[in-house]
């Protein structure tokens, strides 16, 4: 039965795809593991074998299609790698990266950039996938619409949300005019039959509140507002140093600054998933030759091959600090999934801060504030909470990597 293959949600698309004329644009939108990959990665098999009986009819003998996705990895990773798995399509590339289904020539572009504009541009496309729309070069994402010239073209997208002024969803999922051809779905965690309802439970309640909730849970496209942290609570995430377990894993983030504060943060993790900040060294108006001696500090303390993940913005005093013979590396500053590793660790109780070491973090925490405009942090009082950020979500990002594992083919949907 089709309901042991699909979701309810994803069968009200696929009906659409086989069986609606009167769109030329389709939208899938909303949480993560909602289902929308899965059901746009089929119906991009379906559009071929639709493109290729239109090709026919009109005497063509290689129709071109696009499939579009912020970088070839997430194209790999979403899409293709996840077809080869169902279907067990093997995919044979020219040296241009295209490959041939279904009689179709794929063009494969990547949307992160303008540079995306290359690999299609003269192009006429019988129709488009999408994937991760929303991380898409927006001229970049006009031109794989513009290039859907051929008779009867259509788009297929899926997206996580955003902000809601972004253009995905202002200009196309809010347009109502019928003459635009544009169907959106609207997709939510619950929206994903197929998953286990311990996961799900699991995913509510270990998702920050606030934005990261309303986006990865609901789907909703929304702006962060109030405070960034919504889940810190000092009562019990400030303890004194005496509380501090034995047999850690230290590692430092490191915020460059003169005119604004600078910050060496010292974090820890124990072996139960919890997260401590352990020292915080914040000053303004240093030069280098301070935050050397500090650091020189710091790994006279713990350790001589303690790690610091320090901001790429000053790569002299990366520089400096490699010639002193110190652990360290350019940060990862992703500033969005930087900051839900270290919320999340807050919602889930794991993010501890040790009271007797701490100079402006408290202070900072409680002013740190999404730009509703932007989406972003507002760009004051945010110098430990960047230290932090680079600390926590580079060396997280180091131990997911070394763990990574196939994932169970439930959680792939």
């Amino acid at each position: 039965m089709l309901t042991d293959l699909y979701t309810p949600k994803q069968i009200e698309v696929m009906k659409t795809v086989l069986s609606r004329n009167d769109w030329r644009l389709l939208i899938n939108y909303g949480a993560v593991r909602s289902g929308k990959t899965v059901i746009d990665n089929d119906a991009f098999l379906m559009e071929l074998r639709r493109v290729r009986k239109l090709a026919d009819q009109l005497e063509v003998k290689e129709p071109m299609y696009i499939l579009a996705g912020y970088s070839s990895k997430s194209l790999q990773n979403n899409v293709l790698q996840e077809l080869s798995n169902k279907y067990d399509i093997q995919f044979k590339f020219d040296k241009h990266g295209s490959f041939r289904l279904f009689g179709v020539k794929i063009i494969q572009t990547f949307t992160g950039s303008i540079a995306g504009l290359g690999a299609i541009r003269g192009s006429t496309a019988f129709g488009a996938y999408v994937n991760e729309a929303s991380l898409a070069n927006e001229e970049v994402f006009n031109e794989i619409l513009n290039r859907c010239s051929a008779p009867n073209a259509r788009i297929i997208c899926d997206t996580n949300p955003d902000v809601p002024t972004h253009y995905l969803k202002a200009d196309y999922i809010d347009n109502k005019d019928k003459k635009a051809g544009i169907v959106s779905y609207h997709f939510t965690i619950d929206d994903n039959t197929f998953l286990p309802a311990e996961y799900v439970q699991h995913m509510k309640a270990g998702t920050p509140s606030g934005m990261f909730y309303d986006r990865s849970i609901l789907g909703l496209w929304v702006s962060g507002e109030g405070m960034v942290y919504k889940d810190f609570d000092k009562d019990t995430m400030i303890i004194p140093r005496s509380k501090l377990p034995e047999n850690l894993t230290y590692y430092c983030g490191v915020d460059w600054g003169y005119e604004h504060k600078g910050t060496i943060v010292v974090m820890a993790d124990d072996d139960q998933g919890n997260t401590y900040l352990v020292e915080e060294h914040t000053k303004q108006y240093e030069e280098i030759d301070y935050w050397v001696r500090v650091a020189k500090e710091i790994q006279s303390r713990y350790g001589s091959r303690i790690k610091f993940f320090a901001d790429s913005a000053r790569p002299e005093h990366v520089a400096r600090f490699r010639r002193e013979n110190l652990n360290v590396f350019n940060a990862n500053k992703s500033v969005l999934s930087g900051i839900e590793s270290v919320a999340k660790l807050m919602k889930e109780h794991r993010f501890f801060v040790v009271k007797e070491s701490i100079d402006k973090f408290l202070e900072e925490i409680y002013q740190y504030i999404w730009d509703e405009k932007t989406g972003m942090p507002v760009k004051a009082n945010d110098d430990v909470q960047d230290a932090v950020r680079y600390a926590v979500h580079s060396q997280h990002n180091e131990l997911n990597k070394a763990k990574a594992v196939v994932k169970p083919s439930w959680l792939r949907r």
